[in-house]
């Protein structure tokens, strides 16, 4: 079976890449390039939703019976949606945001098959408590390359790992893609099976 000819993530994210990869060997990266910029009034959770979703149906439109699975994730902090900062000052002000507090991480992601449409459109949402982070830290932390292409400034799973205290809910969605549900989507859509291992049926 030609996985690669069949099953199609539309995310540059290389922390989707490689959770994905976990369970499916073989399939092909083709990032969308939909505009990610919110709209007026839009909130957090239409905001995943509706760029998940246009994120598989872009890659969807010039691959007909293929499975594409597309996810866009956010960082909330007193109601405000948090980018990805582009300077040290802008990672620094969004970490001070985040330091000694409580923010939220939704995830939205769509599984489309080309030719039928959006099969799958969710999200979930998870909490991050961080620590105190003292100014030495968050000097040493912006100045690594970490925080310039993540939501928030931080990647839970790399050198900011030291500042979180506790989540409550999963934690592959801080990451950028919730295992749990996607699985459970896929198997739903009986695009995967488990027998014997992870697999998907076309």
């Amino acid at each position: 079976m030609n996985m690669q000819a069949s099953f199609i993530l539309a995310s540059a994210s290389p922390r989707r890449k490689e959770l994905l990869g976990e369970l499916i060997q073989d399939f092909e990266v083709i990032p969308s390039e939909v505009d990610e910029k919110p709209l007026e009034g839009e909130s957090p959770e239409a905001h995943v939703l509706r760029l998940s979703r246009e994120k598989a149906l872009e890659i969807s439109r010039g691959n007909p019976g293929r499975w594409i699975l597309g996810a866009d994730t956010v960082v909330i902090i007193d109601g405000k949606m948090l980018g990805k900062p582009r300077a040290p000052g802008e990672a620094k002000q969004m970490l001070g945001m985040l330091s000694g507090r409580t923010h939220r991480v939704i995830t939205g992601f769509a599984i489309v098959k080309g030719g039928e449409g959006v099969i799958v459109n969710d999200s979930v949402e998870s909490s991050v408590i961080f620590k105190d982070i003292s100014r030495d830290e968050m000097d040493w932390y912006t100045e690594t390359s970490e925080p310039y292409d993540k939501a928030g400034g931080y990647a839970v799973q790399g050198k900011a790992s030291f500042f979180i205290k506790e989540i409550r809910g999963s934690y592959t969605n801080v990451i950028g893609l919730p295992l749990c549900e996607v699985v459970t989507a896929l198997k739903k859509a009986g695009v995967l099976i488990f027998s014997p291992m992870p697999t998907l049926k076309f």
